[in-house]
Order: C-alpha cells, then structure tokens, then sequence
C-alpha cells in the first residue's frame, strides 16, 4: 500500500462530503476501538466556572489603621451611612462594609479604603 502525505490526506477531507466524513469517522471508531466524543469538552464546562471565580462578594474591614477618620469618610461614602453609623461600623472592626457584591465593585472599595490607610478583605 502506497503511503499518502498529510497533503494528500488534507486534500481528501477538503472535498469529501459530510457523508463521507461521517463514514470515515465510524470506520476509524471501529477499526481503532476509539470514539470520536470529546469528554475534555465536557470537562472543560464546570473548570469555566471555577475559573471565573465567585460572582458575588463581600468587603469586609479588618483594620481601620492610623487614619481613622480618612477611613470612616470612605466607608461613610461607600454605605451612605450617617457620620455616627459609619464611625460605629470601622469602631467594630472586623465588620462588612458591603456585602453580595460584584467582584469588580469590592476591588474599587478595597482600593478605596486602603488608599485611606485600612486593611480589607474581599470574602
């Protein structure tokens, strides 16, 4: 039998139909005892899932630092709490700031808060 170059083999499958195809591929199933179902991509779905991460998240204030107040500004901001509210919640340290939020979101008050000297955790 005469050995057929990777051109050769491509250039078949380029004009074949899918028919032919078809045929082709159950031949190659049987004769090889393989199958042509790809159970990576089956995998690879919940790994997607993993990957992305959760999608909602909490900021939570560990540390209010030195700067106090410059940190209770912040969070009086981000909660829309009054001055009193806002000075309780950095006085109870660990305590939410936000919670059930997107992960971008906790990324800007994270960045936010540490700018103003405290320490956060995104949960």
């Amino acid at each position: 039998m005469a050995k057929l170059s990777h051109d050769d083999i491509l250039a078949y499958l380029e004009e074949a139909s899918i028919l032919e195809l078809n045929d082709l591929v159950k031949a190659i199933e049987e004769k090889f005892g393989v199958t042509a179902a790809a159970p990576v991509a089956v995998a690879a779905a919940p790994a997607e899932e993993a990957a992305q991460g959760p999608s909602s998240v909490s900021v939570v204030l560990t540390n209010f630092g030195e700067a106090k107040t410059a940190v209770i500004k912040v969070v009086k901001t981000i909660t829309g709490l009054g001055l009193v509210e806002a000075k309780g919640l950095v006085d109870k340290c660990p305590s939410p700031i936000k919670e059930n939020i997107s992960p971008e979101e906790a990324e800007d008050i994270k960045k936010q808060l540490m700018e103003a000297g405290a320490t956060v955790e995104i949960k």
